[in-house]
């Protein structure tokens, strides 16, 4: 029952966290002028300020101690805050620069690359299905590579980080306020000093936009703090694979965003290149539900041989 629980809490944290990011495209444009750069030191900043008011509020101090004193992971915090780091710099340019919908693609694939991290890394074993999926995953690469006239980099950098992220946030088993108050601590120093650096040469829009501007710019700490704690919350409570699953709501606002309100372009060769993702994330959402469904068959057929009169 205490499991049970659990993934019902975790599920209620990763559609929280998805839904929220689903609909952050409509926030960074707000804060132009400020560059992409900029923002994401910002938002390094204010992320930190935020957390550590809110462990303020709750005490919650004595993770720092055990997280100093084993090395492994505090490299491993440190690698999770470079991938964050990686895939919200993109992200930020990517929405400011009209590429909505192509950062959408990112986090559409991020399923897939997270089980080929699986089949890498942790040596899983993938189903007839999940290497169907995983093929049409290439040939909507090829095919959109065509579209693009280039690879989609932006869609590859922010499924590769985001998804190695994730792997890196189920070793770690930190509480998601926790493990974000760790990642933010090791990128506060550099984004502090370029923050203050653009003060000094008298390129920052922070204090010159006017009092809206700089508050916009402060409340990415929220923005930043809210999806990614309750992400680290639901990480820690279901498993991997239902991650991947939750991680379709997000992309499916992105694309709805970049298409009808930002009005992007969409040629046919794109629609085809979405539709063969689309594909393959339908036939592992058919494949995880009928997996589901006989391990539960085979779980109550147990319990019922268990309870059998002798």
């Amino acid at each position: 029952m205490k499991a049970e629980n659990e993934q019902r809490t975790g599920l209620l944290y990763g559609f929280g966290a998805y839904g929220m990011w689903g609909l952050v495209p409509l926030f960074w444009p707000l804060l132009k002028p400020s560059g992409a750069i900029e923002i994401l030191a910002h938002r390094m900043v204010w992320s930190l300020a935020v957390v550590g008011l809110a462990l303020l509020a709750l005490r919650r101090w004595g993770w720092i101690r055990e997280l100093v004193r084993r090395p492994r992971k505090l490299g491993l915090t440190a690698l999770a805050a470079l991938l964050i780091t990686v895939n919200w710099g993109v992200y930020i340019w990517s929405v400011n620069n009209g590429q909505v919908v192509e950062a959408s693609l990112g986090y559409f694939i991020n399923p897939l690359v997270s089980i080929a991290l699986g089949v890498l890394v942790l040596g899983e074993r993938l189903r007839r299905v999940q290497w169907t999926a995983v093929g049409l995953s290439f040939a909507a690469v090829l095919v959109l590579a065509v579209g693009y006239g280039r690879p989609p980099w932006i869609s590859l950098i922010l499924a590769s980080s985001f998804a190695t992220y994730g792997l890196i946030k189920k070793k770690l088993n930190m509480g998601g306020l926790e493990s974000l108050t760790a990642e933010t601590a090791v990128l506060f120093p550099p984004a502090l000093a370029y923050v203050l650096w653009l003060g000094a040469t008298g390129q920052s829009t922070f204090a010159s936009q006017g009092v809206g501007h700089s508050l916009l710019l402060a409340s990415t700490g929220l923005v930043t703090a809210v999806p990614l704690v309750f992400f680290g919350a639901a990480a820690i409570r279901v498993p991997l694979s239902t991650l991947g699953l939750l991680q379709y709501l997000a992309p499916v606002f992105q694309f709805g965003l970049g298409v009808l309100y930002f009005h992007e372009a969409m040629p046919s060769e794109r629609w085809v290149g979405f539709s063969l993702v689309w594909a393959a994330l339908a036939l592992l959402t058919w494949d995880a539900l009928r997996t589901a469904r006989r391990s539960r068959a085979r779980l109550d057929g147990a319990r019922a041989a268990v309870h059998e009169p002798a």
